[in-house]
């Protein structure tokens, strides 16, 4: 026996009764075919934005900041440094998006707890 006599997933034509089961189906990816699954999940955003009556794309970036990269974000001058060693050893394509150093909390965090605390229950 061959193997393609019982190995049944290659590319190939759709079966006439898969076609007749579904209202449509339409194949995507990226172009270049680079990151399928990014591509997708940027499809899904738009598509929950989407309003389903148009064709006109949503008011989003096709992109994020981020895009095809991973991203690092150590809290400690140590994980800093040790982050600085792993790149000397893997070649790696990096860029410092926000330089490393204390974090500032926005003026607009509280920073006092808008609950009275629980002083116990009455005698």
């Amino acid at each position: 026996m061959r193997a393609r006599e019982f190995i049944t997933e290659a590319e190939g034509k759709m079966h006439d009764h898969h076609q007749n089961a579904t209202k449509g189906i339409t194949r995507i990816r990226d172009v270049g075919g680079y990151d399928r699954v990014y591509h997708m999940n940027r499809l899904w955003m738009a598509m929950a934005m989407a309003d389903g009556k148009s064709k006109k794309p949503v008011d989003m970036d096709s992109a994020s900041w981020v895009e095809k990269y991973n991203t690092v974000h150590p809290y400690t001058e140590e994980e800093h440094m040790m982050l600085q060693q792993a790149m000397a050893t893997i070649p790696s394509d990096s860029k410092v998006v926000v330089k490393f150093s204390p974090s500032i909390e926005p003026s607009d965090t509280n920073s006092v707890s808008p609950v009275t605390g629980f002083k116990g229950y009455p005698k």
